[in-house]
């Protein structure tokens, strides 16, 4: 009979997703830090040595080996998680500012516990960063924020498989800080400006300007959503008419949002709907182009 084919030993792989290298023994993968570091490599290595001593099986212990025999660090998480980041916090194909909020978060969580293995972080450490954040002078909203954020990848971290499910767990019981129970910073709520401050600006601005400011004094719409108003996002029909941005903030949670129109505001853009119906109400052109002639 002729001999049985030798098995190939499982390859070195990239982890696209990730970043990472990975590779898969019995159904399982196994994540081995950065990709193409001589760490990864060595761990590679390791891992395939144990593998063939018992006789191309796992060895005792398997799951624990699965998820934190890689020694994955912080710092290599966070990679991973930047890369998800990138693609997940985008809008209009343009990163969003949740983006530069991740990286903030992280400063000092890379800076204390950077190379210190992802699967032991746990509640003490976060509270040890957090105290970093407390001791820089950041405001309690801020750092409960940021805090959050630190969570969130380490979540993402157990959905990928990258950290075991007890850290995530863990990290649970620490809570956000509360008014008045923390040597952090309190700010003060941010207020309306008052009414006299911007009527002051009237005279110094174009009319499709006042015209948008008029709209958020009525209406209490976002700057982004007065900017990007055209006549065919707008139901004219009663005596209310609907405005519906195409783009918002809270689109992603497919939530619609409708801002209403009534009187003061139609008499506001009334002037601004004889441009097409596709056409933005307010254009910069227009109003250079007045501001010139004048």
């Amino acid at each position: 009979m002729p001999n049985a084919r030798t098995p190939k030993i499982p390859s070195y792989r990239l982890h696209k997703p990730t970043g990472l290298a990975v590779v898969r023994l019995n159904g399982r993968d196994f994540y081995l830090g950065k990709h193409s570091t001589p760490e990864s490599r060595s761990e590679y290595e390791r891992l395939i040595a144990e593998w063939l001593s018992n006789h191309r099986q796992l060895p005792g212990g398997a799951r624990k080996v699965d998820i934190e025999g890689a020694s994955l660090t912080i710092n290599e998480l966070f990679l991973a998680y930047w890369r998800f980041a990138e693609r997940y916090y985008r809008k209009n194909g343009r990163m969003t500012d949740e983006c530069y909020g991740i990286k903030a978060a992280m400063r000092p969580l890379k800076r204390l516990y950077g190379r210190q293995r992802a699967p032991d972080f746990g509640p003490l450490a976060l509270k040890t960063v957090r105290q970093a954040m407390i001791d820089s002078g950041h405001s309690r909203v801020y750092i409960n924020d940021n805090v959050n954020r630190i969570k969130r990848m380490l979540s993402w971290g157990v959905a990928e498989e990258l950290v075991p499910p007890s850290v995530h767990h863990g990290l649970q019981a620490v809570r956000g800080l509360k008014r008045g129970r923390s040597a952090a910073r309190e700010t003060e709520p941010v207020k309306p400006v008052p009414a006299e401050y911007v009527d002051a600006v009237r005279p110094f601005v174009s009319r499709q300007v006042w015209a948008m400011i008029e709209l958020q004094q009525i209406t209490g719409m976002r700057s982004g959503e007065v900017v990007i108003m055209r006549a065919c996002d707008i139901d004219t029909v009663g005596d209310v008419w609907l405005y519906r941005p195409p783009i918002h903030k809270t689109e992603h949670h497919d939530h619609e949002r409708v801002i209403e129109l009534g009187p003061r505001s139609q008499a506001t853009i009334q002037p601004f709907l004889k441009r097409g119906l596709g056409a933005y109400l307010f254009s910069p052109a227009e109003a250079v182009a007045e501001h010139r002639a004048r």
